[in-house]
């Protein structure tokens, strides 16, 4: 047996290449747009031809509707809220594992976050456990799909049409996703996502962009997304509703268009990537397993959550991450996303909008969430990157097997 490298021994992992998803064609784009800026003496600012290309070349990419850029991820939601126009102090839904800027947004629109729990050894939300905490207060859903994965946005929309509620999907982690040949962020009223630079394709530092299908609810979400102006209004007596100024910037969309091209292929590759994994052994591990995704659903793989068999190690599983660590892996041992634990929200009830006379329900209501909680403690996220290949696949697999051998019972 090989020494562990955290024991002194060899890497696995020597080096892994970094993503390279930037080129010459993000490099022409923003070029083109300086090389204009100084023939004409204009700055390119906003709602220019670059977004108005970029959004129309997004919107055929999901299959027809409309986006409207944003200036990040969290803003897409704001926004999201903001265009539907929920009654003041109304609850919305959201998953319990989501980045905190999947919930603040809520909050900010003096909204309730009402948090549901995750399916069983999951860390997306599901029909049963949405359900389960929908109120007569509850005006909104918002789905998170994590870490690629496609939450069961099918079900979820079952339950919505029910109680005849909207729901917004938190695509900032799942570009590219399917369930059945369909992307996420097209089942349900609104599809956000965020479009920062770590993301499947991004529009530079920040962004984000929303996608919906009904043209009125569009011209609503550029107003919201550009402090109220009468976008797709005859007539108005100036800035129609209030809001922020969310918008994305010619630049950013310029390089978000490079970057949408690219993103069929980095999907693809991503998820190539995985399988070189599974079959070069991470299939056959004793303390790791490769959790099921749902029927039909096709990851789009931002990171691979990867389930660690307690019961069959030696050591727990913050020790074993550390194993692989130290033999060159990229991942993340305990993935911190519970905002609901954050002490923000403990500390919720004495503040708005939980304090307002005008919020019925109970400002320090428990929500429960087993599922997500163990399933924080049971998974850690490996780092993929389309930029790898064969190489990359068998020495992080020797990696895995390393460790594995180490501490299996």
């Amino acid at each position: 047996m090989k020494q562990l490298a955290i024991n002194g021994g060899d890497k696995a992992v020597t080096a892994l290449p970094e993503r390279f998803h930037f080129g010459a064609e993000e490099l022409a784009a923003v070029r083109k747009l300086f090389e204009t800026a100084i023939t004409t003496g204009c700055a390119p600012g906003y709602n220019g031809p670059e977004e108005e290309a970029f959004c129309r070349e997004f919107a055929d990419y999901l299959g027809g509707g409309w986006v409207d850029g944003v200036n990040s991820g969290t803003n897409s939601l704001f926004v999201a809220l903001r265009a539907l126009d929920l009654p003041p102090f109304s609850e919305v839904v959201v998953g319990a594992i989501t980045d905190p800027g999947g919930m603040m947004p809520i909050v900010i629109n003096s909204l309730i976050p009402v948090i549901a729990d995750t399916r069983p050894s999951a860390y997306n939300i599901g029909p049963e456990e949405v359900e389960a905490v929908i109120t007569e207060q509850t005006r909104a859903i918002i789905v998170p799909h994590i870490g690629g994965e496609p939450a069961d946005i099918e079900g979820i929309m079952r339950v919505a049409s029910r109680y005849n509620l909207p729901v917004i999907e938190d695509c900032a982690q799942s570009h590219g996703a399917a369930i059945n040949g369909r992307k996420v962020g097209t089942f349900g009223t609104i599809g956000a996502f965020s479009l920062m630079f770590g993301k499947h394709f991004c529009t530079g530092g920040q962004g984000g962009a929303l996608f919906c299908r009904d043209e009125e609810l569009y011209w609503r979400i550029r107003r919201a997304a550009d402090r109220g102006k009468p976008f797709g209004l005859e007539k108005s007596n100036g800035n129609v509703t209030a809001s922020l100024n969310c918008n994305l910037d010619e630049f950013g969309a310029a390089i978000g268009r490079a970057q949408l091209r690219k993103l069929p292929e980095i999907v693809t590759r991503r998820r190539r990537f995985m399988e070189l994994l599974e079959q070069a052994g991470l299939g056959k591990l004793n303390c790791v397993e490769i959790p099921r995704q749902l029927p039909g659903a096709e990851s789009s793989c931002w990171w691979w959550r990867l389930r660690f068999r307690a019961e069959n190690s030696r050591v727990d599983k913050l020790e074993y991450c550390a194993a692989l660590a130290a033999e060159g892996l990229q991942l993340t041992p305990q993935y911190h996303a519970l905002p609901g634990d954050y002490d923000w929200f403990r500390d919720r009830a004495s503040r708005h909008p939980w304090n307002n006379p005008l919020y019925h329900g109970d400002p320090s209501r428990d929500f429960p969430c087993p599922n997500a909680h163990q399933a924080v403690i049971d998974h850690f996220n490996l780092v993929v990157y389309e930029s790898w290949a064969e190489p990359q696949a068998e020495a992080i697999a020797e990696a895995f097997a390393k460790v594995d051998a180490a501490y299996s019972r």
